[in-house]
């Protein structure tokens, strides 16, 4: 009579499961698992939905009074969006409140174009918006909101995507709320979703996930509203809960205004389910380990293997999955929300088995028969071979008839079973993160593949009902309360403002429903920012507990009324109208092509910029970024849509040696803090507004070309733009061969060429002059002031300087390379090639170790963001390249912005057992998995990389060069450790694909 009960259904491709749970009995051998149940999905979801809860509240024969609440995990939702079906998305108007800013990059930029075409319900930019430390950009304006709103509703678009600058910090959403309130009083049938609510600071990347959820609004109403009346007609009166992609619940009124946050519910549920069928809540994480090894925690690694994919997930202390490092691309579009870290393979109880009879070896998957395992299966009757077959045929598992797999040669069952063991050999060696021991918690049918032992996994671990984990990972499923604030710690003890962000996020778990006794900090991330001098502090905080369960059960009485039955169903919603390559991508222009065919356009000695030129060279300016110089993407976004927007023949590249000695070049590029320029998309206007500045103050109403500050990172693309603008060409070079943190880095002032007057502008035309300064390092200081008062987002433009000064001491070729180490990278990921030995064979350089995150440590000192990474080694074939994972070695890589040296060392990083085997001024990148560079602000825990060394120019290792760039420069007392390759100058693009006498292209004018 004292039991309590809840339903959890899980909505997958193939099928729908349900589970209904006696929570009283959670800690019984059970965990409280009374039925569970396997139906069909429906197209219709809700049919499959209801028979699933029927069969379990039938099995168990509950008192359905006593039912707390149902929670549903649905893939409805991003089905409609990757299957770009327009009966069920909408137009959204994006409305930005950001002043000045944010014109440089319009909303829907990276949509692929047939999406674009569904959803691109024009852009409207107004006054509003934050700075990163809580000033306001500019006042909202309610005469303007206001016309806005009638005008969009005279386009006939109902649904609004409202992004305001800096909205998800500590300004609650202030402008945007206010906002979307005056929007409402003017036009009431507009569906409004807040930026604020959806994701975290990156202005384009939140807002694609708060168009992508706008453009869901209708279609969630009805099915939640179908949902309803499933529950209906079951007499189930309680809650309505779907499960988040953290794996934690929201109100189902909720979700129809936030279904993107249910988007990847599924894994996450299969994976807590697991964890909780297989007691870890009970023992905690790593508790059942030995007595003798407790010194050290297993790792936890669920593995849920299907009928034809295996999805492995890494658990957290807390019991949730970890969560994905970075951006998420969703139907080709790249959103920031969070998304659980799932590794998937093909492999699965219906993979197929195929045999190559020339040399007797045998490939698994990814083509697997899927749900018609019953009908294809040699077990079953069938002519296909899988997996499931040769289990069966080695005795392993009781399925179907062993007598028709009796015919296998051994040696065919042996081979397979060989080939199964190093498919998850490998994954799970994927998804670890240290060398702690491993567990395994298996679930899924296809769990029964698992026959042989796994090379470094310490144990196994089978739940209890392990093929409705899912299910029950969305019954048991807690509630959150997240915080994502920035604070300005001057003055203030770091140790109270933390807790005082700890407690608001316990109270919000409590507001949305937890039981305050439960309630625990499960996450804390302090992140100091780059380049700010007021100590400013990124403080992320996770708070989750267990649903309240009410004293009086009358209260979960719901009100669901009996007029759903007449409601409009989500299953007449018509018939499903797709567009045709609806999810290609546009800012991915390599794909279509053939890149060993490919040629730039060189002409007359003029490189025209391509599309794929941009993509390229942007890949290479992250490897040359060395941590530093800011993400690429921005840049090559800003790029694209110049290159789309202006005269194709603008956008051009000369070589260095075109240059005569009289000519007169500027220079511009970003500065600031990657935090903020993310957030605060350029308005466009600052760079040409700092060259035309300090064209005046220099007495120069032309320019013949510009010279690029760093070719490292973001701001070895920033030119582009800015040449297209002025019609002028930009130089094959750069001042520094890479990313380096400070002006006076630029190697024109280590050798003794003034950098003033120089020139800071922003996008509200504000412009300040440092006409002289007594050192380069004053000049840094007085910049970087002033910035600050700027909103650590500006342009900066040095003194021009003529080209025979470019030519002498600009560092040439480095726009070629970049190109070139872009062409190789994206040719080996093509080709499924090393792209170390493919960016080698365009550089001399050297790898210097290859394995996983473990550690990622930050403080700010002297206005930048320092620290150090450790990276602790793995088994796989490239970290065993290296040499240095055979004795337990780990790297450490101190960071001021940019990498400064790396030295093998303990697991601890510290300082007496550091070795090093590379320093400044050699480039030192740390590389993903994908051979796209990680910068310092992006490293994260469990990430596997490999970090490789390039040779710096040799006008950096004299001794003007190594006292600037060198260690000396950084403060180090070490000594220079370079790579054992030389440099190697880069082959000129120009050159290579124009073998007539090259000409200057005709100058432009400012």
């Amino acid at each position: 009579m004292n039991s309590l009960f809840r339903i959890g259904v899980d909505v997958g491709g193939t099928n729908t499961d349900g589970a209904i749970l006696d929570i009283k009995a959670a800690d019984s051998p059970g965990r409280g698992v009374l039925a569970s149940h396997k139906a069909s999905t429906t197209e219709d979801i809700t049919s499959g939905i209801e028979a699933s809860i029927r069969a379990v509240l039938d099995k168990s024969a509950v008192d359905q009074n006593r039912v707390l609440s149902v929670t549903i995990g649905t893939t409805h939702f991003i089905n409609a969006l990757v299957e770009a079906d327009a009966r069920r998305l909408d137009r959204v108007a994006v409305v930005r409140l950001c002043g000045a800013f944010t014109r440089q990059i319009p909303p829907f930029s990276d949509f692929p174009s047939g999406l674009r075409g569904i959803l691109d319900g024009g852009a409207t930019y107004l006054d509003g918006g934050f700075e990163i430390d809580g000033r306001e950009i500019a006042p909202l304006d309610p005469v303007q909101i206001k016309a806005a709103a009638r005008e969009i509703h005279s386009s006939g678009v109902t649904a609004v995507a409202l992004v305001g600058v800096f909205s998800p910090l500590d300004h609650e959403g202030l402008h945007e709320e206010r906002c979307k309130q005056l929007m409402l009083q003017e036009v009431p049938e507009l569906r409004i979703v807040c930026s604020h609510d959806i994701g975290p600071t990156g202005l384009l990347e939140r807002e694609n996930a708060t168009i992508l959820n706008a453009a869901i609004l209708r279609t969630a109403a009805k099915v939640i509203k179908g949902f309803r009346r499933a529950m209906f007609r079951l007499h189930l009166t309680c809650p309505l809960y779907l499960s988040q992609n953290d794996g934690t619940l929201i109100e189902a009124d909720v979700a129809a205004e936030y279904p993107i946050k249910t988007f990847a519910s599924g894994p996450t549920n299969s994976m807590t389910g697991a964890a909780f069928l297989a007691g870890l809540d009970q023992i905690g994480i790593g508790a059942e380990v030995k007595k003798e090894d407790a010194s050290t925690e297993p790792q936890i690694l669920v593995v849920d293997i299907g009928g034809t994919t295996t999805d492995v997930c890494a658990l957290l202390p807390s019991g949730f999955p970890r969560q994905a490092p970075g951006f998420v691309e969703l139907g080709g579009v790249r959103t920031a929300f969070s998304m659980p870290e799932v590794v998937s393979i093909g492999l699965g109880g219906g993979s197929k088995v195929l045999l190559d009879d020339s040399n007797g070896s045998v490939s698994i998957g990814p083509a697997s028969v899927g749900h018609l395992l019953n009908q294809q299966a040699r077990v079953f009757g069938g002519s296909t071979l899988t997996t499931t077959d040769i289990v069966v045929a080695a005795g392993k598992a009781q399925l179907g008839d062993a007598a028709l797999v009796q015919d296998l040669p051994p040696n065919v069952v042996q081979a397979s079973r060989k080939e199964i063991k190093r498919m998850l050999e490998t994954v799970v060696e994927q998804m670890k993160v240290s060398s702690a021991p491993v567990h395994l918690i298996l679930c899924g049918g296809g769990s029964l593949l698992v026959v042989d032992d796994l090379y470094n996994v310490e144990k196994c671990i089978v739940p209890i009902h392990p093929g409705a984990a899912n299910a029950v990972g969305a019954a048991i499923g807690k509630v959150s309360g997240d915080i994502d604030v920035v604070e300005v710690m001057a003055g203030r003890q770091e140790s109270e403002v933390v807790e005082a962000a700890r407690q608001r996020a316990i109270d919000l778990a409590v507001k949305k429903g937890a039981s305050r006794d439960s309630v625990e900090i499960v996450e804390v991330n302090k992140m100091p920012l780059q380049y700010t001098n007021n100590a400013a502090i990124r403080i992320q905080i996770r708070a989750v507990g267990k649903l309240e369960i009410p004293s009086d059960l009358s209260v979960v009485q719901s009100s669901i009324s009996p007029n759903l039955e007449d409601e409009e169903s989500v299953e007449n919603e018509g018939e499903k109208t797709n567009i045709a390559d609806a999810l290609k991508p546009t800012t991915k222009p390599s794909a279509a092509i053939d890149l060993a065919q490919y040629r730039p356009d060189v002409r007359e000695g003029v490189w025209y910029v391509s599309e794929v030129d941009l993509e390229l060279i942007s890949t290479g300016c992250g490897v040359l970024g060395t941590g530093g110089g800011g993400p690429t993407h921005h840049e090559y976004l800003k790029s694209l849509h110049s290159l789309r927007t202006h005269d194709r023949g603008k956008m051009r590249i000369i070589s260095p040696k075109s240059l005569k000695d009289t000519d007169m070049l500027c220079f511009g590029s970003w500065y600031g803090s990657p935090s903020v320029i993310n957030e605060r998309i350029a308005g466009g206007n600052e760079i040409t507004g700092g060259i035309a500045a300090i064209g005046k103050i220099a007495g120069c109403n032309k320019f013949d070309a510009l010279f690029i500050d760093e070719i490292g990172g973001g701001n070895g693309m920033s030119s582009f733009p800015t040449g297209a603008h002025f019609d002028i060409p930009v130089v094959d070079g750069d001042a520094m061969g890479r990313a380096y943190p400070t002006m006076y880095h630029a190697i024109f002032s280590v050798y003794g060429y003034p950098l003033t007057p120089c020139v800071l502008s922003d996008a509200r035309n504000n412009t300040s002059v440092v006409m002289q300064a007594d050192t380069p390092q004053r000049l840094e200081t007085l910049l970087r002031t002033t910035a600050v008062e700027l909103g650590l987002g500006c342009a900066v433009c040095s003194k021009p300087l003529p080209g025979a000064v470019i030519k002498s001491h600009g560092i040439p070729n480095t726009l070629s390379l970049a190109w070139y180490l872009g062409r190789a990278i994206h040719q080996a990921r093509r080709r499924k090639e090393s792209y170390i030995d493919a960016i080698f064979r365009v550089c001399s350089g050297k790898l210097l170790f290859a394995g996983k995150i473990i550690d990622v440590r930050r403080y700010v000192g002297g206005g930048y963001t320092m620290g150090a990474v450790i990276i602790g080694p793995s088994n796989d074939e490239q970290s065993q390249e290296t040499g240095h994972d055979q004795d337990g070695q780990h790297m450490v890589i101190p960071f001021q912005n940019e990498y400064l040296y790396a030295a093998l060392s303990d697991s601890n990083g510290s300082e007496q057992s550091q070795k090093l085997v590379c320093t400044v001024p050699d480039l030192i990148s740390i590389l993903g998995q994908d051979g796209e560079a990680i910068g310092s602000q992006d490293l994260r825990y469990g990430l596997r990389v490999s970090v490789i060394a390039l040779p710096a120019h040799p006008l950096w290792k004299t001794e003007q060069g190594l006292k600037v760039g060198g260690p000396e420069g950084f403060g180090l007392n070490t000594p220079v450790v370079s790579v054992d390759d030389g440099f190697v100058q880069s082959r000129s693009v120009i050159e290579d694909f124009e073998s007539s006498e090259t000409y200057r292209s005709n100058s432009g004018s400012i």
